[in-house]
């Protein structure tokens, strides 16, 4: 495994715990969720233009 692959693995285990199902997290609302889920689309464009 590469590791931009890894570094997309974990990416998305993050995200999902970010999702504001949690009863702690509630009041958050999507903002932590939504800023790693664009961290996410980022590294996969740059894993697809070679960068990593």
């Amino acid at each position: 495994m590469s590791v931009g692959t890894i570094l997309v693995i974990i990416l998305i285990l993050v995200l999902i715990g970010a999702l504001p199902v949690w009863p702690h997290s509630t009041a958050w609302g999507y903002y932590p969720s939504s800023g790693l889920g664009l961290v996410l689309v980022i590294v996969i464009v740059l894993m697809l233009m070679g960068r990593i």
